[in-house]
């Protein structure tokens, strides 16, 4: 059986290239394991697609609850709010016990107020998940905008977070992008500067990490993954879990991942006014995002554990076997 995680929905003369440059290892395969339905290339015989979404463990430190009581200390240990007394503590992927003690390196003006809705988009510093556009967007869409009814606009707050670009010898383009991004941010007025802080957590421990990943989006009001273009993006089926609505783009699995009434699509990811509305219609309606925060977590609970991946290979390994 051969895994195929990532793809292209469309075919052209590079996709070409990496088929021809794969097929040749994989005639020998029983059977082909795809994400998405159109990942699988046209020589592959139908009757050896299968086709098995990925899933989140939500027992992992990225995904285990987190007390409502003690999201502030998380984020006073990541160095997002002001300082807080008491531990953050978490469960380790082994079972033991961890803490969040390592600092991120913050950019902005001044510490979030906790009172504030925050606006999050967590994921790589890379050019395709567009954390430029997705501060872009956000300064000019929101940020002075005068709210029309009672809602969240004007006390919101964006956090892009990524992990820190120190040592990452497999990622170079990361140091790039950030270095981008903070230029842009120090471009922007006092005013925007003010509501935007560009968060890059430590990796020297991989758990607290992703604990911390855990605490900032649970602490979001919505979710924002703008990617240009995505292979699968767990990182929204990640956010729908904590009870978040989700701002997304129309690209790769994130279509497969946001039902109705869980999140919006944006068609045009590179169209910052359509983001800004977007964003600014969610978060004048704060009780929908409550309501579509919880149909996001049951959609997830259904279509994205581990459970469900499990049963689909039992499956699978069925069929190989009795033929």
């Amino acid at each position: 059986v051969w895994r195929c995680h990532i793809g292209s929905d469309h075919v052209n003369a590079w996709t070409d290239r990496a088929w021809a440059f794969l097929r040749p290892h994989l005639d020998a395969c029983d059977a082909f394991v795809f994400s998405r339905r159109p990942y699988a290339p046209a020589w592959v015989p139908e009757e050896r697609i299968w086709v098995i979404a990925p899933s989140i463990d939500p027992f992992s430190p990225k995904n285990q609850p987190i007390p409502e009581s003690g999201l502030a200390r998380f984020l006073s240990r990541i160095g997002i709010t002001r300082a807080q007394t008491g531990e953050a503590a978490f469960t380790r992927s082994d079972g033991t016990r961890g803490e969040v003690i390592h600092p991120a390196t913050i950019v902005s003006e001044a510490p979030l107020d906790s009172t504030d809705a925050l606006v999050a988009q967590v994921s790589r510093w890379d050019h395709l998940k567009d954390m430029d556009g997705v501060m872009a967007g956000f300064a000019s869409g929101v940020v002075g905008r005068g709210s029309r009814r009672a809602g969240l606009t004007g006390t919101a707050q964006l956090a892009l977070v990524g992990p820190s670009v120190e040592g990452v010898a497999d990622d170079p383009e990361g140091a790039e992008v950030l270095a981008e991004c903070i230029a842009n941010w120090e471009a922007l007025p006092l005013r925007a500067r003010r509501r935007i802080r560009l968060v890059a957590l430590p990796m020297v421990d991989v758990d607290e990490n992703a604990a911390m990943v855990n605490a900032l989006r649970r602490s979001a009001a919505i979710i924002v993954q703008k990617s240009l273009a995505e292979g699968f993006g767990l990182t929204v089926a990640e956010g729908m879990w904590k009870a978040k609505p989700v701002l997304a783009s129309r690209v790769g699995g994130i279509v497969d991942q946001v039902a109705h009434g869980t999140g919006v699509l944006l068609d045009e990811p590179a169209d910052l006014e359509a983001y800004g509305k977007a964003l600014v219609d969610l978060l004048e309606r704060p009780a929908e995002i409550a309501l579509m925060g919880e149909s996001a977590r049951r959609h997830v609970l259904q279509e994205f554990v581990g459970d469900r991946q499990l049963l689909q290979y039992a499956a699978l390994i069925e069929r190989l076997l009795s033929t």
